[in-house]
């Protein structure tokens, strides 16, 4: 068994360079100087952030990376202090799951953890992928023939690669807890049915699934090297070298995210709360998953489309 709830484990397996503008763009302004002291505060940190400032306030938009390594030299109390002095805050919701969704994933889970029909692996993939997949088998003495692409994608890469092993406080919590402790408004997302995720989830082929299965192979052959490499890009804020590690591809390529339908929703409510914070007054701190920022058409790419100017690291 994954250590680790389905739903759960999908969101977890479901930044102070200037980014470059176009030519006719004018570089973002300097905030003023109070919004300047809690920028200057949450980028001491030490995580990777972007700020827009307009014309009533500033907007601090936090690269999040879950799974931070112990090793990763960053100071979450700097960004704790940061989020006490912001008016409100943006954070990640968690899916909504009710007493009938843990029934049904009791009696569906068959479909989520096996392939269907009595049907093997080597029905879906090609010689070499069922060939890397039994290297991988043999490395680690188990049998994933008759498992779902997905969960064996998990299973790869939280139980065998143990990405989620000896970590930091990531950057949500830290806020989260800042925030309930200064009492400050505190947003989220839309948060996502359960049922509607266990839908989704449901009705996905399996060979939807084979490119983060291919993803995951790809991580783990990489070894546990790849897991401090991405914190420490994501320290030195190298956010392109961040979303092209191994680790984080496979992250990326796996469901929630690389499903279009969830993955255009979850895109497009970060993107519509962050430009609505942009029309408020004061300072706004939002933490967004780095690969939800970062991505080609990501939030970002998004902002940046809909004119807003944007101080930061590069990003692409």
């Amino acid at each position: 068994m994954i250590r680790k709830s389905l739903a759960g484990l999908a969101l977890a397996v479901l930044a102070a360079t200037a980014h470059a503008q176009e030519a006719d763009r004018a570089p973002p302004a300097e905030p003023q100087s109070d919004q300047n002291a809690i920028l200057v505060t949450a980028q001491r940190s030490g995580a990777p952030m972007w700020f827009i400032e307009t014309p009533t306030g500033l907007v601090i938009l936090v690269g999040e990376i879950r799974a931070v390594p112990k090793s990763t030299p960053w100071f979450p109390d700097r960004l704790e202090e940061a989020t006490r002095e912001s008016d409100r805050v943006i954070i990640r919701a968690a899916p909504k799951f009710s007493p009938g969704d843990a029934l049904r994933l009791i009696f569906r889970g068959g479909s989520f953890t096996r392939l269907p029909d009595k049907r093997v692996a080597s029905d879906y993939l090609t010689p070499e992928q069922r060939a890397r997949l039994a290297a991988l088998e043999e490395q680690y003495d188990i049998n994933y023939d008759r498992r779902s692409f997905l969960m064996t994608s998990f299973d790869l890469l939280a139980r065998r690669l143990d990405f989620d092993d000896s970590t930091t406080d990531d950057a949500t919590e830290v806020v989260k807890d800042a925030a309930k402790d200064a009492d400050l408004p505190l947003a989220r997302p839309e948060r996502f049915r359960g049922e509607d995720l266990l839908d989704n989830l449901a009705e996905a082929e399996p060979a939807s699934h084979i490119p983060c299965l291919e993803a995951a192979m790809a991580a783990t052959e990489a070894g546990p090297d790849i897991i401090e490499q991405r914190g420490a890009d994501w320290r030195r804020f190298d956010i392109i070298a961040v979303m092209n590690n191994p680790l984080e591809i496979a992250l990326g390529q796996c469901w929630p995210w690389a499903d279009d339908e969830l993955g255009e929703e979850i895109r497009d409510q970060w993107t519509g709360m962050i430009a609505q914070a942009a029309g408020d007054t004061g300072t706004t701190l939002a933490v967004v998953p780095l690969r939800v920022l970062a991505e080609e058409d990501g939030v970002l790419d998004q902002l940046d489309q809909r004119g807003f100017v944007i101080g930061g690291p590069v990003w692409r």
